[in-house]
This record gives C-alpha cells, structure tokens and sequence, in this order.
C-alpha cells in the first residue's frame, strides 16, 4: 500500500466521482479506476458503490477513509518536520471561506516578512474543517470559525463580523435593507453535514428565536457548492458579512441578518508549536 493509493481514495470520496477525482489528480480516469480496484483487491473489501451520480463509500470504505485521513495528516506531519530541518522551517495556517477577512492575508504576509526563512503555507478546508485539521496535527495554526472543539490548542479571538442573507438576484428580500431571522423561516436554508452539528445549527439559528425550526433546503460540501444553489434559487443561506466581498457576483445579492449573532473568529494554534506562537504574536500586533 503506498500514500499515492491513499490519496486517490481521499480525492474520489471528496468528489464523489471518478472523472472528476481523475481530472483533479492529473491522471486517466481509466488509471485510477485500475489504481482502485488494485487497492480494493490488496485489502479484501469493495470500498465505493457506484450510484446514477458517481459513487459513494460503502461501509467499509467510509472506515478505511477515516483511516486512510489519518494516515496522510500523519505524513504530512512527518514532510513538515523535514522542512522545518531543510530550510528555516514551514508554517501550515488553515482558513476557510473568507477566514479572518483580510486580516489573514495580512498575518500571514507580516510574519513572512519578519521571519524571511519560513515557508508559510495557506491550506483552505471547508465547513469547520479548519479546527479538526488543528487537532488533527494537520496544520500548525488557523482561523476558526467558532463555534468549534478547540481541545488541546491555545486560541484568541481574532474578529467578530455581523452575518448576512445571501439570496439569488430578484428574490422578495433583496431589496431590503436589513431583515430578521424569522423573516427568512419560509425559506429554504442551505446546510451541510459535513460539519459538527453544534457548528451547523449555529450557523442557522436553529432553534429560531420563536422556538421553529429551520427549514433545511438543499445540502453542500463547500461554500461553491452554496453560492451555485443560491444563485439558482435552490435555497438562501447565512454567511459572514466579508463574504459579501469575497464572494461578490452579479447573480447573488447579501442583505444585512439585523438580529442575528455575529460570527466570532478565533485564531488557534498547537501549543508547544514555536512557530505558531510567533505567529500568534504577529496577528496580536495586527490587531
């Protein structure tokens, strides 16, 4: 079994089909068809079924996924400290969406130029990724979108951000200047299950301030996923305020939440870490 076989596994559950895992990967889909079933074949048990859409891991397969993550983040780890042996070190900061607003831009270009010797390198994870990426030793220091498990990493909040509407062009509320949650209970609401629930009901002030529940429209993996749903009137969804700006487009309109929460953004980072606490220091002095 070699990490190439792993990573294969790791991008074709992400997308869910062959072709499109093949193109991500740079390889003929006919090659890591074979590549799949080799590995299939190594380990005894069918790992994907295939569906009208694609594929989807079996029950074996979702296991040997989870370790399949863990092996990589563990290898990873291992290239980390090597790097940090070869040159003046590598500091690994995640983010998702639109993270800390510039401000993530701004730490990380800061601490480049004071520490000219360390690689530092952005890795994007989707819907409360970021903070299981940390635990899991799968990068140094990140931009949390809190709420989230933070077990075992020292933190600060780094920002707060009033959240908005994100609604299609043309929609009944995209005219308006600020509307209420309860407002938008008739309308389907975007959601994932790919994040901890605590961090999903969150995000849809679930239960609503009159005791309701949302109601759940369509699911996504990632913020492209629900900025195209949107924008083709599948659903609405609630987002940061900054994504208004990083994610403009003429078919999406964002509109003010007036009562709602704001987002907190903490950054994290892996105690013991000395780069991620210089890090630290660094986004303290920006802010």
């Amino acid at each position: 079994m070699e990490l190439r076989q792993l990573r294969y596994l790791a991008a074709i559950a992400e997308h869910g089909n062959l072709g499109r895992a093949a193109k991500a990967l740079y390889v003929s889909q006919p090659a890591l068809s074979y590549a799949l079933k080799g590995l299939e074949a190594e380990l005894g048990v069918r790992l994907f079924d295939r569906t009208p859409a694609g594929v989807e891991p079996t029950a074996a397969g979702a296991d040997v996924l989870d370790a399949a993550a863990a092996a990589l983040a563990a290898a990873d780890e291992v290239a980390a400290a090597a790097e940090r042996h070869r040159t003046g070190g590598v500091l690994r900061v995640g983010f998702e969406a639109s993270g800390a607003g510039e401000l993530t831009t701004r730490a990380r270009a800061e601490f480049a130029r004071r520490r000219p010797g360390v690689r530092v390198v952005p890795k994007r994870f989707d819907w409360g990724g970021e903070a299981a990426a940390l635990r899991e030793g799968a990068v140094d220091a990140a931009f949390v979108w809190l709420p989230a498990d933070l077990t075992g990493c020292e933190s600060v909040l780094v920002r707060t951000e009033p959240r908005v509407l994100g609604v299609p062009a043309g929609h009944r509320l995209a005219r308006r200047d600020a509307v209420s949650v309860l407002e938008t209970n008739a309308e389907p609401l975007m959601w994932t299950d790919k994040a901890p629930r605590e961090w999903v009901d969150w995000w849809a002030v679930n239960p609503r301030p009159d005791g309701s529940e949302p109601r759940w429209g369509p699911k996504n993996d990632n913020v492209e996923e629900m900025l195209e749903q949107v924008a083709e009137g599948a659903a609405v969804c609630f987002a940061p305020e900054s994504m208004a700006a990083y994610y403009a487009r003429p078919d999406l309109v964002w509109v003010p939440l007036a009562d709602a929460e704001p987002l907190r953004v903490a950054l994290a980072w892996r105690a013991g870490n000395p780069l991620a606490e210089d890090f630290a220091a660094v986004v303290r002095s920006l802010l």
